[in-house]
């Protein structure tokens, strides 16, 4: 019970202090990458830590003596204990029901997510083909619109999608920027990032992390691809680029080039500033502590067996003999 408390305070604590400090830090926008793997690490630990809470409740442990016939038996009887006490198989059943549950639902969310869009860009896909032409110079596939909109479809046959006002619009350099900046989704695998953000979010609407964690990570992804784009080419010319798709929409499913417009081009008109590779190393090793500090506590009793002799389990005060009767 006391590795279930301390993963429990754990993820509450980090649910509720973590997305104050980390919606403030002005390092996201100058490192979004480092950005996405913190807001991933911090969901995805809060979630391990509740389901390894549920089987620190289902399973416990006891300290033994002698071999490993000793040890099995020591299990089952700590088991048997647990269950026989009164209210304790009622407590076993709570924990496994909580654990099951949340591995359930964000899994079933994240599937169901996944496949839905992947439905939407083929049916889209299927459109495209039929009123859509490929610019084989430009390696996309043009719309006759008098809307500007730049957007891609990821995936397997990824496609990125102009309108021909988008190409009327836009000058080379800026096209060119706008079609990099599609691209780096594609590269980047960023729906995939988003389907997982916005799984949880469905998954526990209520919970107020997963939330501003999924309107982050849309944010993120757009800065990432931005700074992708603008490797080779001028920040400004992709913010002016910008400007001329403001408001453009996209199909459900597909990753958009002029998603916020406003804080991505006063980010690209500043001056360019990423962080030190030290830094940004320390932050990725931090993330990742976050995420593995859950798992750490859940197997702590099974690797202080190793050296104490006890049964690789959770706590529980039942004892085993090895004596022979």
């Amino acid at each position: 019970m006391r590795i279930a408390l301390l993963l429990v305070g754990y993820a509450v604590t980090l649910a509720a202090v973590a997305p104050l400090w980390l919606t403030r830090a002005g390092w996201t926008a100058r490192s979004p990458r480092l950005g996405i793997w913190a807001w991933q690490a911090l969901t995805a630990t809060v979630v391990v830590s509740v389901a390894l809470a549920g089987l620190a409740v289902a399973v416990p442990s006891v300290a033994f003596s002698g071999n490993l016939a000793d040890m099995l038996r020591a299990c089952v009887l700590a088991l048997r204990a647990q269950y026989a006490a009164p209210g304790g198989a009622a407590v076993a059943a709570s924990g496994t029901v909580l654990a099951v549950a949340v591995v359930g639902r964000v899994g079933w969310c994240l599937a169901a997510g996944l496949i839905r869009a992947r439905r939407k860009r083929s049916r889209h896909a299927e459109v495209l083909a039929l009123v859509g032409r490929h610019r084989s110079d430009l390696g996309v596939t043009v719309l006759d619109d008098d809307r500007p909109a730049a957007y891609c479809l990821p995936g397997y046959g990824h496609r990125i999608v102009l309108t021909t006002a988008t190409l009327a619009a836009l000058e080379p350099h800026a096209l060119d920027a706008v079609i990099a900046h599609e691209r780096a989704h594609v590269r980047g695998r960023h729906h995939l990032v988003l389907g997982c953000a916005e799984a949880l979010e469905r998954a526990f609407p209520r919970v107020a992390l997963f939330r501003v964690a999924a309107a982050e990570i849309r944010r993120l992804v757009e800065m990432a691809a931005d700074d992708e784009a603008t490797a080779n080419t001028a920040r400004l010319t992709l913010a002016g680029a910008l400007v001329e798709l403001a408001g453009a929409g996209a199909p459900v499913a597909a990753l958009a080039a002029g998603g916020d417009v406003a804080r991505r081009v006063r980010r690209l008109m500043d001056p360019h500033r990423p962080l030190r590779r030290a830094v940004a190393w320390a932050g990725a090793l931090a993330a990742a502590a976050v995420l593995t500090l859950p798992v750490v506590l859940a197997v702590e009793p099974a690797v202080a067996s190793i050296d104490m002799n006890a049964c690789p389990l959770m706590d529980a005060p039942v004892a085993v003999s090895s004596g022979v009767a």
